[in-house]
């Protein structure tokens, strides 16, 4: 069974949600790119499964309680193109609130996230996690 492009990205939003670092490598190419927008410690491009999981998804797990849960409030599909709006829900280790309002754009092929533009909040994202 071939899943939709919308399918892929819900299971990464889920994957994230629940800390299921398995299932999110499942869905990402091996050469995946994700370029977060603004300027906070996260800025700029990841590049492949290792980068991304060392560099962005262990310092969220290393600050955050129990990972971000993203309330969607949009996806809209074209192909390969999904575009996610949505809120995100999480607290600090150090008891700060991480409720980012996020747009991302995903671009799907073959069953696997290929390209993620993330827009966000900047001045939240380094008052919960800092410079880096």
């Amino acid at each position: 069974m071939t899943r939709s492009s919308t399918e892929v990205v819900e299971e990464l939003i889920d994957a994230i949600a629940n800390s299921d670092g398995e299932k999110l490598l499942r869905s990402l190419a091996d050469d995946v790119t994700w370029t977060f927008f603004g300027s906070h410690r996260f800025a700029g491009t990841f590049k492949g499964k290792d980068e991304l999981m060392n560099g962005l998804f262990a310092v969220i797990g290393d600050v955050l309680e129990d990972g971000i849960k993203l309330h969607v409030h949009s996806i809209v599909a074209d192909g390969g193109r999904v575009i996610v709006e949505g809120k995100g829900q999480a607290r600090s280790k150090a008891g700060l609130d991480y409720n980012n309002d996020y747009c991302l754009a995903f671009d799907v092929k073959a069953g696997k996230i290929q390209h993620v533009r993330e827009y966000l909040d900047s001045e939240l994202v380094t008052k919960v996690f800092g410079r880096g």
